[in-house]
């Protein structure tokens, strides 16, 4: 069956991947509210229905950044997510190039940033944290500029990892030698399509970005133990003076939930903001991003570029989110459902039928552009 939703390809991925990995992308934290509230706060805003607008051109292009987009998304960074297929994020860049629209690569990937940029036909995004090893960090950036990475998302809302009930419940986190990858095996042995295709065609012990410093350990536990141990709980504001010494392009701060937040961003000059709660996986009970962003969109829309992510599933609410206040949207779940389920061609397939649901939301709102996208379209401020 060809998929004809995100949901599809959610199906599909469930299918096919090894239950650990499928729950790491599917998983949110703690009891997932935050995870569940992001689906359904952006699926209940209200589009205002007009008709007899001439909507027969319609012009889904935008620009960020200095970038020309086909479109207001990007494909989000995703830890790991070349595990969904083999050498997983050179197949997700090929596709977001057809497609005319950013890719990001995460610091936590599965391919480097030169394997990517090998792949590439156009420059791509470089998600960083801040990490306690700075002459690590100092050298991914210069990898960055050195492939031509055209934005640096810097992610600031993990200084701490998140509880992720799921990933202990798969071995995934939390069973530590033999016992965990024992389990992981005997759930990768019943996929045997992706145990074949990835788990040995892939190179799964190439663990991207960070395998240099690893030491020669090349298990996915080796990787989660660099993963707690590096993340730098006391990153501030002031680190941005640290990045900007570092990195000349575009700056965008991703993980932020607080008007506040995002007033100190542009103040110490921030080139956008992505309106993001790590897709639910950090702390729980917090803002849906879909109630989170018109307070910071009106506090700062003026000042800087207004991305977000979270909870977005379709055209709709790619629609939705730029009605609510932002300039462009980051896909997340959806790519890495697509990758997992077709590869290259599922990331090709799933965006387009992105532009084709936006392309009917647009029609039936009356709205012929990307800029002409606002809460205009939403019925009533309050519904936001």
């Amino acid at each position: 069956m060809t998929p004809a939703s995100v949901s599809d390809f959610r199906e599909a991925a469930r299918r096919r991947l090894p239950r650990f990995l499928f729950e790491y992308i599917d998983g949110g934290s703690y009891a997932e509210v935050t995870l569940r509230n992001n689906v359904e706060d952006l699926a209940a805003i209200a589009l205002r229905q007009r008709v007899l607008r001439d909507v027969s051109k319609l012009d889904l292009s935008t620009e960020l950044f200095g970038q020309q987009l086909a479109l207001p998304v990007a494909l989000a960074p995703i830890g790991l997510a070349g595990l969904n297929a083999r050498r997983g994020e050179c197949q997700a860049v090929r596709a977001a190039n057809a497609a005319g629209i950013p890719f990001t690569l995460s610091t936590v990937s599965a391919c480097d940033i030169g394997e990517v940029a090998r792949a590439a036909r156009a420059p791509f995004w470089f998600q960083l944290y801040m990490i306690r090893d700075r002459a690590f960090m100092r050298d991914l950036l210069a990898q960055a500029a050195s492939a031509g990475c055209s934005a640096l998302v810097f992610t600031v809302d993990m200084p701490v990892p998140g509880s992720r009930y799921r990933d202990y419940r798969t071995g995934l986190a939390g069973a530590p030698g033999l016992a965990g990858a024992a389990r992981r095996a005997l759930q990768a042995m019943v996929r045997p399509r992706w145990a074949w295709d990835v788990g040995v065609r892939g190179r799964p012990h190439a663990l991207g970005n960070v395998a240099p410093v690893l030491g020669g350990k090349t298990g996915i536990e080796d990787f989660f133990a660099w993963m707690r141990a590096n993340f730098d709980p006391s990153i501030s504001w002031r680190d941005l003076d640290f990045l900007r010494a570092e990195w000349k392009g575009p700056l965008i701060i991703k993980g932020l939930l607080d008007p506040e937040d995002a007033r100190e961003a542009a103040e110490l000059g921030a080139d956008g903001i992505v309106v993001s709660n790590h897709g639910g996986r950090q702390l729980d009970g917090v803002l849906s991003s879909a109630r989170a962003l018109p307070p910071i969109a009106d506090a700062v829309g003026d000042r800087l570029a207004i991305l977000a992510d979270g909870g977005v599933r379709s055209g709709l609410d790619v629609v939705r989110m730029l009605a609510l206040g932002a300039k462009g949207v980051l896909l997340g779940r959806a790519w890495a459902y697509a990758l997992a389920a077709g590869g290259e061609a599922g990331v090709t397939r799933m965006l387009q039928l992105i532009e084709a649901e936006m392309r009917v939301a647009m029609a039936l709102t009356g709205t012929r552009r990307i800029k002409d996208i606002n809460e205009d379209i939403l019925v009533g401020r309050d519904s936001r």
